[in-house]
Parts: structure tokens; C-alpha cells; sequence
């Protein structure tokens, strides 16, 4: 059975007890699926012991009614971290995760103001700052991010190096439809008549022939595009179906 702590301080002392064991780590906002799945799998692959993490974290949301709308599936979430053999779930209170009430945070000043931070002030402070708080209380041997949003994850990466904390971290790559979209927790938001089309971003960044023609192309087809940008041999993409921002890459 899995065990579910929510007290930071008793997570860690809970990871005292387990020295001398890998310990790998899988941070997520819940609403899980099966690229989360992926990450829980390759975790427990490598790792004596497979912890979870579900906090939807307020600081990295720059939109206070994208905040209310993330899907929160507690239920559902608990029986797929049991279906991955998930040992441990860490599920905080806001309160216990931010004493200081985020006075204190960690910033990166160059790739995080581009693509996805240009237009989302603060996004990726609440990213780091959230990652290094769990990081610190889960000292986790390895932990798994998903290719999906590679610029958060070039950003975790770049903070490990930077702080020389004590972990690998490990990417797994998208996990797609048959149709190509990425599976998202966002997608759940989606009409039935944005999910036929959604698969179009992905197709059309992955057959355009520069990042110009691909962000025409979303246009004429209705999506609202953020961005279209390539960057150090990767296409980047930021879009909107309605309400919802959608967001995929591709290696050039």
C-alpha cells in the first residue's frame, strides 16, 4: 500500500530512514497520465524506491484562472501511482511548502526570459523554486522530467549544475497520441472539436520548413500562437485552442 505523507519534515525524516537506498523521484501537479506514466515507470526501473510528488504549485501559474482551472484528480491519481508501483506519495499543503509566504525564490536571468517566460512573468521563478524546495526535502538519487517541456527542463537541469546539488536528472521522452498531440494534463480541457484539431501542432512542427511557416500555419487552422522558435537546433512551440495553451517541440 501506498504510503501518502504531506508534512515536509516528516518526509524527511521518513528519507533518513531509507539511507544507503536509491531513491527516485517523480515531481508532478497531478491529473496524471500516460506520459506521467512513463516517468514513474523509468523510475521504478532504476531505483529501490519510487516516490511521487502531487503539488499544483500557485506560484508558477502567472494567470490566477489558469490556477482554478487545473484539474485536480486525487482519486484517479492514487490508483495510477498504485498501477506504477509508486512506494511513497508526497502531497503538501500550499502553507508547508511556502512558510515564508515565497519571499525567498530562485531565478535564472537568460533562457527563462525567452519562449514560454516571455509572456509568463514569474512562470519559471515558481518552476525552480518549487523543484528546489522538493529536491531538498525528497534527495532523490535520480529524478524524471518529461522531454515534453524541454525548456523547463534544460532550466532543472542548468539549476542542478548551478546549486551542485547531489542528483541526476533523468528525461524520458514524449509521450504522444496515435494522432502525435502530446499528452497533457491541460488536454483534458479541450472540446471535442479543439482535440481534432490539436494534433496539428505537433504535425505542423514537426513538416514545416522553418518556424515561420509552422506559426502560419497554426494560424490559418485557429490556433492563437504564442510562439514558433527555433533555438539551438530544437523547435519550440506555444499555442493556443480556446482557453488552453498547448505547448510541444521537436529535434531539428
Amino acid at each position: 500500500m501506498i504510503r501518502v505523507i504531506r508534512n515536509p519534515q516528516e518526509f524527511k525524516q521518513w528519507r533518513r530512514e531509507q539511507a544507503g537506498l536509491t531513491v527516485g523521484f517523480v515531481p508532478t501537479m497531478g491529473a496524471l497520465h500516460s506520459g506521467h506514466g512513463a516517468l514513474l515507470d523509468r523510475c521504478r526501473q532504476e531505483n529501490e524506491i519510487s516516490v511521487l510528488s502531487i503539488f499544483v504549485n500557485p506560484t508558477q501559474f502567472n494567470d490566477p484562472k489558469d490556477f482554478e482551472k487545473y484539474p485536480t484528480t486525487w482519486d484517479a491519481d492514487l490508483k495510477f501511482a498504485e498501477e506504477h508501483n509508486v512506494d511513497v506519495i508526497f502531497y503538501p499543503r500550499f502553507e508547508e511548502m511556502y512558510p515564508d509566504s515565497y519571499h525567498y525564490k530562485v531565478s535564472e536571468n537568460e533562457f527563462s526570459k525567452n519562449l514560454c517566460g516571455r509572456n509568463r512573468p514569474g512562470h519559471f521563478d515558481g518552476v525552480l523554486s518549487v523543484v528546489m524546495k522538493l529536491f531538498n526535502i525528497v534527495s532523490p538519487t535520480k529524478a524524471y522530467f518529461g522531454e515534453k517541456d524541454f525548456q523547463q527542463l534544460t532550466l532543472v537541469q542548468g539549476m542542478v549544475r548551478a546549486f551542485f546539488l547531489d542528483l541526476i536528472v533523468v528525461s524520458v521522452p514524449t509521450v504522444r497520441e496515435s494522432t502525435g498531440l502530446a499528452l497533457s494534463s491541460r488536454n483534458l480541457r479541450l472540446t471535442e472539436e479543439e482535440k481534432l484539431k490539436a494534433p496539428s501542432l505537433f504535425k505542423s512542427l514537426k513538416e514545416a520548413k522553418n518556424a515561420s511557416e509552422a506559426a502560419s500555419h497554426l494560424t490559418e487552422l485557429g490556433f492563437k500562437v504564442d510562439y514558433v522558435t527555433d533555438i539551438r537546433g530544437r523547435r519550440y512551440v506555444a499555442a493556443y485552442l480556446g482557453d488552453v495553451r498547448l505547448i510541444d517541440n521537436v529535434q531539428l
